[in-house]
């Protein structure tokens, strides 16, 4: 005869595991964005491979790794180091502050590797500053994140390998970067002086940055800023002052110079796509600064005259910013497409770009003519579905 069953819901003692639970184990790629430390590391290692690739590439072949561009930079600071004037280099339009910063490229000791070092040392800045524009970035995200998601959405910058090409080539957007971040961060904390500062000195050392301006002033209100009305004032005595504190004889040129701009019939005057990256933050700012400053800095690379990959970095530094709450990431079959249509876009054109100004080929009609309306039309499409992201939120 069986013996008595256990009660239902309660366990026999027999049926009693002492064995405790065996946790799960975290996934490498979990376990490396759970520190910074291996991330950094990772990403200075990228900059070190494709530093010494670009020695190899300089020394071995025709087409040369190094930027022309920093041929020039380099050129300057070997005027500044003879006490000369930065601009004696003619091309060179730049701040006289990247010529000073590079002056140890002009030192020369006869001794083949200790002068190819000095020479890359540049290249070392600039992939040094792509690394703290990285940092700024992750600070920037982790006020609406965890760490390790932060870290996650700033390897898109940090691990990015056209990021690391750009910077060991021997461009300076690296340092643009950092001071965007900067920027932004210091808007975020509501350090106005400081915000002001990093954006002037930001306008001086390139200057584009300056379309950043009507986002922050837009998103810089009484509510976020702090600010409390005064109560002692009547409604229809602040809304005057106000309205007499923002007529101003600067603001009043303004209006007469843009209302001339939309009526003069000679269109070619008219950069109409252009004023895209002002109107954007009218519409995008108070939702979403960073992803309107995305947008606008997205339309203002698509909408200008002159197009190189250096442009790209504008934008892709602002990108993890815009992204955990982007139709492109909560829509896998968009941003796959996205990212399909991109890439392929992008490979074309450049693919077209190497026939014409590496090879001499005349490569104009029909190829690059084609690839370049291609990613245009593709980056348009992509600018659409961002602007409709934030519109959205």
């Amino acid at each position: 005869m069986a013996g008595p069953s256990a009660k239902p819901g309660k366990m026999s003692p027999s049926s009693t595991s002492t064995t405790p639970a065996t946790p799960a184990t975290p996934s490498l790629l979990t376990s490396f964005f759970h520190r910074s430390v291996p991330l950094y590391l990772s990403a200075a290692l990228l900059r070190v491979v494709f530093l010494l690739y670009g020695l190899w590439q300089d020394a071995n072949s025709p087409v040369k790794y190094t930027d022309i561009d920093y041929l020039v930079f380099t050129d300057a600071a070997r005027f500044v180091a003879r006490g000369q004037s930065p601009y004696e280099r003619e091309t060179y339009r730049y701040t006289p502050i990247l010529a000073w910063l590079l002056l140890p490229t002009a030192q020369t000791t006869g001794r083949p590797l200790v002068d190819a070092a000095l020479f890359s040392s540049g290249k070392v800045l600039f992939a040094a500053a792509d690394l703290v524009a990285g940092w700024l970035l992750e600070r920037v995200l982790a006020k609406s994140m965890d760490g390790s998601s932060a870290r996650k959405f700033a390897a898109i910058w940090l691990l990015n390998p056209m990021v690391a090409t750009i910077s060991t080539r021997g461009s300076s957007e690296g340092l643009l970067g950092v001071l965007v971040m900067a920027l932004l961060s210091a808007v975020m904390a509501r350090r106005v002086t400081l915000a002001g500062l990093l954006l002037g000195f930001s306008v001086h050392f390139k200057i584009y940055p300056f379309i950043y301006a009507p986002a922050i002033v837009w998103w810089m209100d009484a509510e976020r800023m702090g600010r409390k009305p005064n109560k002692g004032t009547s409604k229809q005595t602040s809304l005057f002052s106000k309205l007499l504190a923002f007529v101003t004889p600067a603001r009043i040129q303004l209006a007469v110079t843009s209302l001339a701009t939309f009526l003069r019939p000679q269109l070619r005057h008219v950069h109409s796509l252009l004023l895209a990256c002002v109107l954007i933050p009218l519409a995008t700012a108070k939702r979403d600064l960073p992803a309107a400053m995305l947008a606008q800095t997205f339309a203002f690379v698509a909408f200008n005259e002159v197009c190189t990959s250096q442009y790209f970095l504008w934008y892709l530094i602002l990108l993890p910013l815009y992204l955990p709450r982007s139709s492109f990431l909560h829509h896998k079959p968009l941003g796959a497409t996205a990212l399909a249509l991109w890439v392929l876009a992008q490979g074309v054109w450049l693919q077209q770009g190497y026939l014409l100004e590496f090879l001499g080929e005349s490569a104009f009609l029909p190829g690059l003519w084609l690839a370049s309306v291609g990613f245009f039309l593709v980056k348009c499409w992509v600018l659409g579905v961002a602007i409709g992201d934030v519109g959205g939120w």
